[in-house]
């Protein structure tokens, strides 16, 4: 298996800032690419509006799918952020990972974060951190 996530450096970069944006709610998106480098970040409405869980609306859901296959990509990772507390997987996190195949990043708006972006292998409840390769 695959330890290490590839990702644009500009796509690292907004995703500090979606995380930035919105720092008393949970943020949260899609990630897309191909061969294996995620190139494309699309953004969502955090249906919950909690700084403590997220949920993406299933229409918006829908349509972000729509959209990446339209523009020829494929789904490599979902993001979102933890406001207060580490950004490691919570046990929620855990349990609604329902994608094995993608790598969930967790973001940290706190500017004196370690590591404020973290990614993460989620699959039938392991959790094993990736490397973030920025290319």
């Amino acid at each position: 298996m695959e330890n290490t996530v590839r990702i644009r450096r500009e796509i690292l970069e907004r995703l500090q800032a979606e995380a930035q944006r919105h720092p008393a709610v949970e943020c949260c998106g899609l990630l897309a690419g191909r061969d294996g480098v995620i190139t494309a970040l699309y953004p969502a409405e955090n249906a919950l509006a909690s700084a403590t869980r997220y949920e993406i609306a299933p229409e918006e859901l829908f349509r972000l799918f729509r959209q990446i296959r339209a523009e020829g990509l494929e789904l490599l990772g979902i993001y979102h952020s933890h406001p207060s507390g580490e950004n490691f997987p919570s046990a929620l996190d855990i349990e609604r990972a329902y994608y094995p195949d993608a790598a969930y990043f967790i973001l940290s708006p706190a500017p004196e974060a370690a590591r404020p972006v973290r990614a993460f292998r989620i699959r039938d409840g392991q959790v094993q951190e990736l490397s973030i390769a920025a290319v």
